[in-house]
């Protein structure tokens, strides 16, 4: 009886389960506010869903947007953006739960990736605007006129935190940053494409220079400071070198480039401090390919103000690019794996460093004691001869 009775028990817990799962698609959904909608949209990201209907005749749209998981100390919004893919410039519904407990709803037209979500009219009309939170979901009901008669909109769907009845501004990595696409109105086809695309630019970008100014570049100096001391690997050190820094800052250079796209993109998105390092690294990187150009040779009496010139401008482009990285890093917010091996390889760099400025020092010291042991005249204190230069002494009668 009692096996009978945990059977049954778990074909229940099962079945919860199925049809727990079966409710996360739009198709089997059913609002209770006994409107229907005859097309439907799983989002790919965030927990949401977008039920419509769609008339081409008067170019009216009825949307109902949920968004699951969602509790009361959070905004949620869906936007259509009729001049581009991204964020700005998208024309949005916002809903949350205030703090008397009420919803509110409201549009908002956004023109910066740091918006506060102002309320604002939008470029298309909006009627039959409402929103309902019940069981951590919040759905929100509209109606738009559509001003085009494109059957394929962009959209962009987005959630963030409430502070009192203020809205905060939305998560900057992960699937908040993903959450946009296409979607076909009457085929109710749809893609994603337009979010996974930039963040592929944003990690090209990264790693172009992760790889070239924070790797390639400190790993130059690196050759230059240390192979030097042996005279074996003399002159292949100095080739060494100029080929270490000459892939990095072509590499670089198509970094900053990467750099300069995303940000004519993204006009409203501003990250001062990591562009402006970045323009001095560009600056500065170039301005060291242009003095070897202009080295003079080792005798020459303004080799020793070049050497310094040269040994300042290279550190700093070194620290500047590493500091920026960081910023970077911030800015993308990657999996901590990657962050954590650009430390590492910062880190094996830094201890490798130590332990041959140490050595190099040594072998130095001990080179210059040679050559001043080699310039010392042969008999020095007596050792070839009596008085030090070959000769005996006359002996007294």
């Amino acid at each position: 009886m009692a096996t009978m009775l945990e059977l049954v028990l778990s074909l229940s817990v099962l079945m919860s389960m199925i049809f727990s799962s079966t409710a996360q698609s739009c198709k089997s959904y059913a609002l209770s506010s006994n409107k229907t909608f005859r097309a439907c949209n799983d989002l790919p990201y965030l927990n949401s869903y977008l039920h419509w209907n769609y008339d081409s005749s008067s170019n009216k749209l009825q949307i109902a947007y949920r968004h699951t998981g969602i509790t009361s100390s959070r905004w949620v919004a869906w936007a259509i953006n009729p001049t581009s893919t991204g964020m700005a410039g998208s024309q949005a519904l916002v809903a949350y739960q205030q703090t008397d407990g009420t919803m509110r709803a409201y549009t908002s037209p956004i023109s910066s990736y740091q918006t506060s979500l102002q309320e604002g009219k939008l470029s298309f009309d909006v009627s039959d605007l409402s929103a309902t939170l019940a069981n951590n979901e919040i759905i929100i009901f509209a109606t738009i006129g559509l001003s085009n008669t494109s059957t394929t909109v962009n959209h962009v769907w987005q959630d963030g935190a409430v502070s009192g009845n203020a809205t905060q501004v939305h998560a900057t990595s992960g699937a908040n940053v993903q959450s946009m696409g296409t979607l076909n109105l009457l085929s109710g086809e749809s893609s994603s494409t337009g979010g996974n695309d930039r963040i592929r630019k944003r990690n090209i970008h990264g790693v172009l220079n992760a790889v070239s100014w924070g790797i390639l570049m400190p790993i130059g100096a690196f050759i230059a400071r240390y192979l030097k001391a042996f005279k074996s690997a003399d002159p292949a050190w100095f080739y060494l070198h100029v080929g270490c820094q000459s892939i990095a800052y072509i590499v670089g250079v198509a970094g900053w480039g990467t750099g300069l796209k995303l940000g004519s993109e993204s006009a409203s998105i501003q990250y001062d401090a990591h562009r402006t390092i970045g323009i001095i690294l560009f600056c500065l990187g170039t301005l060291q390919v242009f003095a070897l150009l202009l080295r003079p040779k080792p005798d020459h009496k303004y080799r020793f103000y070049w050497n310094i010139y040269h040994h300042l401008v290279g550190y700093s482009v070194i620290i500047l690019s590493i500091i920026n990285i960081f910023k970077g890093f911030s800015i993308l917010n990657p999996d901590k794996k990657w962050k954590n091996a650009y430390i590492g390889v910062i880190a094996a760099l830094a201890f490798n460093a130590v332990w041959l400025e140490g050595y190099t020092w040594y072998l130095v010291v001990k080179r210059k004691r040679s050559e001043i042991a080699g310039k010392m005249p042969h008999g020095m204190n007596g050792s070839n001869g009596v008085n030090g230069f070959g000769a005996r002494q006359h002996q007294g009668v």
